[in-house]
């Protein structure tokens, strides 16, 4: 009989042990959220860093007049994530275009009529070497150019003389 007792007291030990882990278990899943066990607190020179050990947001909690208030942190990586994305899907799209045989917009089969000017004329060749001859502006140009000048001169002359008269008679 003794060792159906040792034996029924030997299964109870390890029964009480089972049921202490389990329970240790069950106790740390439903911990409330305020209970150090969702966000993890690290102090920071403009009020406290906070991480959601959940979802893995972080946050930067500072204090005003109104109380605590907490913005979550940018994360590049997100922004990396959706870029790499978007770009996948856009070059899928591509390939799939191009496996259709689609041809590129704007292209024309047909030659182009001789009479449109594509070609450059070739520059002249002056003295048995390869120059390029640049047309020098007409007498009527330079005329242009010559009298918009001195107008500019002389007005600008006149605003001088206008600055100093006015200036003088003030001393």
């Amino acid at each position: 009989m003794r060792s159906a007792t040792s034996s029924t007291a030997a299964w109870l030990a390890a029964l009480a042990a089972v049921m202490a882990v389990g329970g240790g278990l069950v106790a740390a899943q439903s911990a409330p959220d305020g209970e150090n066990g969702r966000y993890s607190m690290t102090p920071i020179p403009e009020g406290v860093l906070r991480l959601d050990t959940r979802t893995g947001t972080v946050s930067t909690c500072t204090k005003n007049g109104a109380g605590w208030a907490c913005y979550a942190v940018p994360d590049e990586r997100s922004a990396l994530d959706a870029e790499i994305g978007r770009l996948q899907a856009e070059v899928e799209k591509l390939k799939g275009q191009l496996a259709a045989g689609a041809t590129v917009s704007g292209k024309i089969d047909e030659p182009l009529p001789k009479s449109a000017p594509l070609k450059k004329p070739e520059p002249k060749i002056a003295e048995g070497e390869r120059r390029i001859e640049i047309p020098l502006p007409s007498d009527q140009d330079l005329d242009r150019v010559m009298s918009f000048l001195e107008k500019a001169w002389r007005r600008l002359i006149d605003m001088a003389n206008r600055v100093q008269k006015d200036v003088s008679g003030k001393i």
